[in-house]
């Protein structure tokens, strides 16, 4: 019974933790705070539930006891006398019997849309962001967060503290931005959730090709935004780009957790539940649209056009290059110039992508990037110069962080004296 309790209280931490942090961050306008309270609501549960059973409506009861406790820190503490006077008194006029607030809804999508803004404000590191809006938005533990970056705990509760401080300093509104600040915010939101989910699908460290809870956790957060921001053309196009990939998952390993690449996946592994959810949101991005698609929705329609393809052999590669060079436009980047290398390459042959590629290579920022001396191998194999491809292949794997990668990589150089052919995963 008691391991069932404790079942109960961790399902009902992680479903609610993030709503009850929003919406106390809304009462007590520090996140900071607020999620002391909601870990406060989790010891009462710990403490109570084991004896009392567990409530019929557990997101009730932790927030009104999250609320309550709220409320007290605010009576007790002299530096929030003027909260009592401003929030208080507000709440217990208009609510006399505190355990009818948890009734309510209370505007909560609103407060998890406001959540969201808040641990993705441009005031803090990238690496911040994205280790905030896992441990508010995710419910992790900064044990699970280090272990899915790989990365000491300490590091990960520092940077967590720092943030929560941080925001705290620059008094960052607990609002939804508005205007041209809310298209510039947005896509600091969108950054971070796709930063979690590139992370799990192609570690860039480690022992692991895939870490799929990270995966899972970016999901979750782009479909819950896509619900509060339905609106949003470029929320839909994230959405749909990481169930479109998400889709691949069990098809890109194998039985040893090996990388199998894109043209040598059984398709029949895709999961056709993820790919029709993902052109689904795809549609709905595109209805929305009223302009030029942005950078999601440019990449979800190429890794539709992928989905699509019955076999690796019908893929647009046409199309997926003219997309290529809309998503140049939209979102000018080398790395953008190198799938779209890989895209002409495919469409109009080894040399035209060799071309482009040979260009990328006077950027700085491409110096040190692994992915594009393993394309340049590739194209060189394609065009049965081996012994250049063999160097490309190894410099590749000197700069891969990830093990996977690295032994996929020393095996291709290993074989090229026989004709090989790969893509992107």
């Amino acid at each position: 019974m008691a391991t069932d309790t404790h079942r109960a209280i961790e399902a009902a931490w992680r479903i609610e933790a993030p709503r009850l942090i929003a919406g106390l961050t809304r009462l007590v306008r520090d996140v900071g705070v607020a999620e002391e309270l909601t870990q406060d609501a989790l010891v009462a549960a710990l403490e109570q539930w084991p004896g009392e059973g567990v409530p019929r409506n557990p997101g009730a009861w932790l927030m009104t006891t999250a609320k309550r406790r709220a409320i007290d820190q605010i009576r007790r503490n002299e530096t929030f006398r003027r909260k009592v006077e401003e929030v208080g008194r507000e709440l217990e006029e208009s609510h006399p019997d505190i355990g009818a607030m948890v009734a309510e809804d209370d505007g909560i999508g609103d407060d998890l849309l406001r959540l969201v803004f808040v641990a993705c404000h441009p005031v803090l590191s990238t690496e911040a962001r994205a280790a905030l809006t896992l441990r508010l938005l995710g419910g992790l533990t900064t044990d699970e967060i280090a272990r899915a970056f790989l990365v000491p705990e300490p590091t990960v509760a520092q940077r967590i503290v720092r943030a929560k401080k941080t925001l705290a300093n620059a008094q960052v509104p607990f609002e939804v931005p508005q205007g041209d600040e809310l298209a510039a915010r947005l896509s600091s939101v969108l950054e971070v959730v796709y930063l979690i989910f590139n992370e799990g699908y192609s570690a860039t460290t480690g022992d692991e090709w895939m870490r799929p809870a990270l995966c899972e956790e970016a999901l979750r957060l782009g479909r819950i935004l896509a619900r509060l921001a339905p609106r949003e053309p470029e929320v839909h196009g994230l959405v749909a780009l990481m169930e479109i990939q998400a889709s691949r998952a069990a098809a890109r390993t194998g039985p040893g957790g090996e990388p199998i690449l894109l043209a040598d996946q059984n398709r029949a592994r895709w999961d056709q539940l993820l790919i029709r959810r993902g052109l689904a949101a795809l549609k709905r991005a595109e209805d929305l649209i009223d302009a030029t698609p942005g950078p999601y929705v440019l990449q979800a329609a190429i890794a539709a056009c992928h989905a699509r393809a019955r076999r690796f052999e019908d893929t647009d590669w046409e199309r997926i290059a003219w997309l290529y060079e809309h998503l140049a436009e939209a979102m000018p980047s080398p790395v953008v110039e190198l799938n779209r290398a890989v895209a002409l390459s495919m469409a109009f042959g080894p040399e035209t992508g060799l071309a482009l590629l040979d260009q990328l290579m006077a950027f700085p920022v491409m110096q040190n990037y692994h992915l594009l001396p393993s394309v340049r191998g590739d194209l060189l194999a394609k065009l049965a110069r081996h012994a250049e491809a063999r160097v490309e292949f190894e410099r590749a794997a000197s700069l891969t962080r990830n093990e996977r990668e690295r032994t996929l990589l020393l095996d291709r150089a290993t074989a090229c004296d026989q004709p090989v052919r790969t893509e992107h995963s």
